[in-house]
């Protein structure tokens, strides 16, 4: 699959902008020349486990610095002024911990407090309204670590949210979130992108695709493709058809990925030549997925 044609868009002094970005573990390579442009509104992050993405965020967020490249958002150089990034910077990592013997509504002051809202009123209007908004205004008083996985997983989104941040940062965010969940946690996100830098990373492309109308797909350290949903999309139209084909029966060697149906057979969705008894199909932000990872030596993931 070519690179989309569209273009990046140039960000001059507004918005986050990478450039050759890396960052090594001993050998390893985990992020090789990664470079982002990212304006208001969100911007999605896809790749497999093992892709890049943490690393890639943590950096950003100035919990490790690159061996390489430089990280701007607005007027901010991130690498020479940290902690002036830190200000304006919400993030919610993958695992969240728990602090014991605190409750939820005091430990949102006290970051709030560390995010420069000084003035108690002005800080508890905040924090108040977050509750509201994150469906923890009942359970505000309990112990943090008494909340169960999904309770904590919205308390965290509660500390990305504080001090309304110019650039929010959002790693696997729905983990552990029921549906409701998670379309609440999609609202807010919509929400607050109309002013603000977000960057949200999955594996679950559901997220990017309810969400986001630009990403990058990262695979092994580097940016595989970039770009709008629909140009990232056209390539595919026309080359894609499915069929359900059962178990041990053999799949096309230029199938694209394999998944389960509710049947018990797998959908097989081949690309390149149309195959006999097999029905077209408009192409998914899934199957760009499959096809960037391909063609850059990823095996077909096959349903178990």
């Amino acid at each position: 699959m070519e690179k989309s044609s569209g273009e990046r868009p140039e960000l001059k002094e507004s918005g986050l902008r990478v450039r050759g970005l890396v960052r090594r573990y001993g050998d390893i390579v985990a992020l090789d020349g990664v470079d982002l442009d990212v304006g208001e509104g969100i911007y999605g992050l896809l790749g497999p486990n093992g892709a890049g993405k943490t690393t890639l965020m943590r950096t950003l967020a100035t919990l490790q610095t690159p061996d390489a490249g430089s990280i701007r958002l607005d007027d901010i150089d991130v690498l020479a002024e940290p902690d002036r990034l830190r200000r304006r910077l919400g993030y919610l990592p993958q695992q969240i911990g728990a602090y014991p013997g605190v409750a939820g509504r005091e430990l949102l002051h006290r970051f709030a407090w560390l995010k420069g809202r000084t003035d108690k009123a002005e800080r508890t209007r905040e924090v108040d309204e977050l509750l509201e908004r994150i469906n923890l205004a009942e359970d505000a008083d309990r112990h943090v670590v008494t909340y169960s996985g999904g309770m904590l997983r919205r308390f965290g989104i509660g500390l990305a949210l504080l001090g309304a941040p110019r650039l929010l940062i959002v790693d696997e965010p729905t983990a552990g979130l029921d549906p409701a969940e998670r379309n609440r946690f999609h609202r807010i996100l919509a929400d607050i992108a109309s002013d603000a830098v977000v960057l949200l990373s999955t594996h679950i492309v559901e997220d990017i695709e309810n969400l986001c109308t630009r990403l990058s797909i990262l695979d092994r350290g580097r940016i595989v493709e970039e770009g709008p949903t629909d140009d990232l999309l056209a390539p595919l139209r026309g080359r894609l058809w499915e069929s359900e084909v059962a178990r041990g029966e053999a799949v096309p060697e230029d199938a694209l990925h394999v998944t389960a149906s509710p049947k018990g057979s797998r959908v097989v969705v081949a690309s390149a030549v149309e195959v006999a008894g097999f029905r077209p199909r408009e192409p998914r932000l899934e199957d760009v997925y499959h096809h960037a990872l391909r063609a850059h030596g990823q095996p077909v993931e096959a349903a178990a």
